[in-house]
């Protein structure tokens, strides 16, 4: 297992260097630039002072060249850079946010198991039955929804008109329980959810199927054993086996859907961090936010497949 992780961790560097690469050329090659939010507010800057400012940035060397220099800044200091837009390390301004992202993804995804195992297991071991046709339904319903469209429905419903949650923010003013944070967080919390768990509920419905057909069922059931036992004491147990690759597989989607619903809901984690340098092109920013982002997508990866071999003993990677 260890030689395993080892040439994981390893194989991920070339990936997060290729990433980087491509995002960082996507940014410099993108119309525009960062320099209009560099300088004073208000009126036109003068081409003097706008070589000046790129001058001072590096802004006025090849986009390639400013790669490296960013590479060999991160490679040799640790250092992301500094924000263009208010001059701070842009490590401090993304971990001042990224717990408000992981709170947020985190009750989502447990919401998402709570909805789609209970019901993935119970439409598989009841195939056919009306609950796995109207879950089924309803799960490809909200899968085809736009997390933000489904956002901006769910404020206009439970915000706007029945005022039964807040539009917007993290905590009301003056407050800072646990109860009025969760409160806040409902919506959006709720919107990743329904937009999430049809995957989770069809993923566990197969594999349940699956496990209901299998030698050792049928051997239960020749035994004598109740329905009831053979499902949660043999089928159960095998068919969550399957769902742990998920956890990994699912980090993509749950932060790519929180960083929109931020944005929607004015939760200032990371995702709505990511949208205001997007549009100040705050390049340090977003380059940080996206190895950030790729960091966990490949340690969510890495995580799902020891914790699979830990489920089930016959895997092994050595």
């Amino acid at each position: 297992m260890t030689n395993y992780i080892l040439r994981r961790l390893l194989g991920a560097i070339p990936l997060l260097v290729f990433i980087s690469f491509v995002t960082y050329a996507m940014m410099a090659l993108a119309p525009g630039g960062p320099v209009g939010v560099l300088g004073p507010r208000g009126g036109m800057l003068s081409p003097e002072a706008i070589a000046n400012i790129k001058a001072s940035y590096g802004l006025d060397k090849p986009w390639y060249l400013q790669y490296f220099y960013w590479l060999k800044e991160l490679v040799l200091h640790g250092s992301l850079g500094t924000s263009f837009v208010d001059h701070r390390p842009v490590i401090e301004k993304v971990w001042e946010k990224l717990p408000v992202t992981l709170e947020m993804v985190g009750l989502a995804l447990v919401l998402t198991l709570l909805i789609a195992l209970p019901l993935g297991l119970y439409a598989g071991s009841h195939r056919g039955s009306l609950v796995d046709a109207v879950s089924s339904f309803v799960g490809f319903a909200f899968y085809g929804v736009p997390v933000f469209w489904l956002s901006i429905v769910l404020i206009d419903l439970f915000a706007v008109h029945l005022r039964w949650f807040p539009t917007s923010g993290i905590a009301s003013l003056g407050r800072s329980d646990p109860l009025d944070r969760l409160w806040h967080l409902t919506l959006p919390v709720v919107a990743i959810a329904l937009t999430s768990f049809v995957g989770w509920m069809r993923y566990q419905r197969g594999a349940m199927i699956e496990a209901m057909q299998s030698a050792y069922i049928r051997t239960a059931r020749g035994k004598g054993l109740a329905e009831r036992e053979v499902v949660v004491k043999h089928a159960f147990r095998n068919a969550l086996l399957p769902t742990v690759t998920l956890l990994g597989l699912s980090l993509p989607g749950l932060v790519g859907g929180a960083y929109f619903v931020e944005y929607v809901f004015s939760v200032p984690g990371v995702g709505y961090l990511t949208f205001s340098s997007i549009f100040a092109r705050d390049y340090p920013t977003i380059m940080a936010i996206t190895m950030m982002t790729a960091v966990l997508i490949v340690a969510g990866n890495l995580v799902a497949d020891i914790a699979y071999a830990v489920v089930d003993p016959r895997i092994r990677y050595d």
